[in-house]
C-alpha cells in the first residue's frame, strides 16, 4: 500500500485517509452483512480509530444488533449508500473499514473468513485462510 492510503464512497461525497498501512482482510459472511453489502460477504479491514481521518463528507450510522445482542454501528453515505465502516459500541477505539473503499487495495490479503457457518453456497472461500464458523476468536491477553 502507498504511503498515503486514502478512500472514500462512490459518489465522492465521503474521503477518508489511514495513517497505517493496511495489509490484511478479514471477510465477513454473517447474514447481516450479506443484506448490509448487497453480496455474499462484506471484506473489511481492521483499524485504530485514530488512524482514520475524515477529510471530506460525514458518514450516516445504523445501529444494528448483532447475533450476539450486542449494537455494531453500521457508517455509510447518505447519498450514494456505500458502505463505509463500522464500530462495535463497546470498541469505539477500533474501526472495520470495508476494504472496497480503498482507492488502492492491491497489496492486501485475506487472512481470515468469519461466521462461514451462514456463507452462501456460491461464495469461494479460500481453505487456505483462517476460518470461523462464527465470529473470530478473542485476541490472546498477556
Amino acid at each position: 500500500m502507498p504511503n498515503q492510503i486514502t478512500g472514500g464512497c462512490l459518489c465522492g461525497k465521503i474521503r477518508y485517509t489511514v495513517s497505517q498501512p493496511l495489509q490484511n482482510i478479514i471477510v465477513c459472511h454473517c447474514t447481516h452483512c450479506q443484506k448490509a453489502s448487497g453480496s455474499g460477504a462484506m471484506h473489511n479491514a481492521v483499524v485504530p480509530t485514530s488512524a482514520v481521518t475524515f477529510t471530506s463528507g460525514a458518514p450516516k450510522v445504523f445501529a444494528d444488533t448483532a447475533a450476539s445482542g450486542n449494537i455494531l454501528n453500521r457508517y455509510f453515505c447518505g447519498d450514494c449508500g456505500s458502505p463505509i465502516y463500522s464500530q462495535r459500541a463497546k470498541m469505539p477505539e477500533v474501526m472495520v473499514l470495508r476494504v472496497g473503499t480503498l482507492d488502492d487495495s492491491n497489496d492486501m490479503k485475506t487472512v481470515m473468513n468469519i461466521w462461514t457457518n451462514s456463507a452462501r453456497p456460491w461464495m469461494h472461500i479460500d481453505p487456505g485462510t483462517d476460518c470461523h464458523p462464527e465470529n473470530r476468536p478473542a485476541p490472546v491477553k498477556s
